[in-house]
């Protein structure tokens, strides 16, 4: 049983990664660009079975205006998910609130959207 609850878990996020390097991808073809502003930074620590920290990671929401107007706040993609030249720290560092970044998104799917 313990097997066929690990082989789910893996499958779930095999697919997990699949369709958002589908969507990033897509974003990067067909999306929009637009200036953003990042107006909210989400840390989640996790931690290990005797509850030490083992590690911290960030989720940073942006805000920015589409073509017809609408004002959107958005899930900025994660840069480890993406194929950029920017290393996680450098990513961190450069993203705080307030802080101004360049982003693509599709028109129809606006609430989440990549850096480029």
């Amino acid at each position: 049983m313990l097997y066929i609850g690990i082989a789910v878990i893996v499958v779930v996020m095999v697919v997990g990664m699949m369709i958002t390097k589908k969507r990033n991808s897509e974003i990067k073809m067909n999306g929009i660009e637009a200036d953003a502003v990042v107006t909210r930074v989400e840390e989640n620590v996790s931690t290990d079975a005797d509850g030490s920290i083992s590690g911290i990671n960030h989720t940073y929401f942006v805000t920015y205006r589409t073509l017809n107007g609408e004002t959107v706040e958005a899930e900025l993609a994660s840069g480890k998910s993406l194929d950029i030249h920017i290393g996680k720290a450098d990513w961190d560092r450069d993203l705080h609130e307030g802080s101004r970044v360049r982003i693509k998104y599709l028109p129809d799917r606006p609430h989440y959207v990549i850096r480029i």
